[in-house]
């Protein structure tokens, strides 16, 4: 398993009742099948992950699955506080065909937050966890509990979004915040896990393959395109803002889930702007 190039940190369709949107899971996944994403991370944070019951989330990994291209990697999103839950949703996204979990690293309690009760519970996951783990570095965690952790054989990477992870020599990097993705590449990152690709793969691609093929120029470029837009669902619109640029691309944003609510026309004017150069 190569984890490198762009994997999209995927929405979850819902339709207007707030279930499923099953047509539209596979719309999506069927559109960017056709682009050259490395593969998908499904029920993750931008997934509305938190707020899918286990049997949803289970629904949406086996549609995913019987979509996604023979080529594409799957990667379970999983955000439990607890190793057993965590466990459960990883080894059922194995029997379903994914190939790794992103697991979100527990903070909602002070205790959970300690680096010894972190560094335990992915050690204690990995050692449950039928497929590898990669850390979802949210609440970035300290250089030496990610060493610590990265001595388990079946802890393979880490997704960082905070754009100021060390490379580790012991797990993959990818780079999880879009304003340092050309920079995080430089110094060693393998690819990206991007919520930004689900509106604007081509963008993130291009940014890649001027990587790949050394186009500093290009890549500087891409970055500089990339880095508004992105920062502007980050730190504004979120989830939804993301999904009402996706609707402007030719893919199913939809609503998100309560208590996320849409964005408002004024909102919505200007996503409009920022992604009106980035049409797929």
């Amino acid at each position: 398993m190569k984890l490198q190039g762009i994997f999209v940190d995927t929405t979850t369709p819902f339709d207007h009742t707030g279930d499923l949107y099953r047509v539209k899971i596979e719309h999506n996944i069927g559109k960017w099948n056709r682009t050259s994403v490395a593969g998908y991370v499904v029920g993750g944070f931008s997934g509305e992950g938190p707020l899918l019951s286990s049997d949803e989330k289970a629904e949406l990994w086996k549609l995913a699955a019987a979509s996604t291209g023979p080529e594409k990697l799957l990667i379970a999103g999983v955000d439990a506080a607890g190793v057993r839950d965590a466990a459960a949703q990883v080894n059922r996204a194995a029997e379903l065909g994914f190939v790794a979990a992103l697991v979100e690293t527990p903070h909602y309690e002070k205790l959970l937050a300690h680096p010894d009760t972190q560094q335990l519970y992915f050690r204690s996951l990995a050692d449950r966890a039928s497929i590898p783990i990669l850390i979802s570095n949210r609440v970035d965690l300290a250089v030496e509990t990610l060493l610590a952790i990265s001595s388990h054989p079946n802890i393979c990477g880490i997704v960082d979004h905070s754009g100021r992870a060390q490379r580790l020599d012991a797990l993959a990097v990818l780079c999880g915040a879009e304003r340092v993705l050309w920079s995080a590449l430089q110094n060693g990152a393998s690819g990206a896990v991007l919520p930004f690709a689900n509106a604007a793969p081509y963008a993130a691609i291009a940014l890649w393959e001027a990587y790949r093929t050394r186009e500093e120029e290009a890549g500087l470029d891409w970055q500089a395109r990339i880095a508004a837009p992105a920062e502007l669902m980050n730190t504004r619109y979120g989830v939804p803002g993301l999904k009402h640029a996706m609707d402007l691309n030719g893919y199913y944003g939809g609503p998100p889930r309560l208590p996320w609510t849409a964005p408002g026309p004024v909102a919505k004017r200007e996503i409009e702007e920022a992604f009106a150069d980035l049409k797929s």
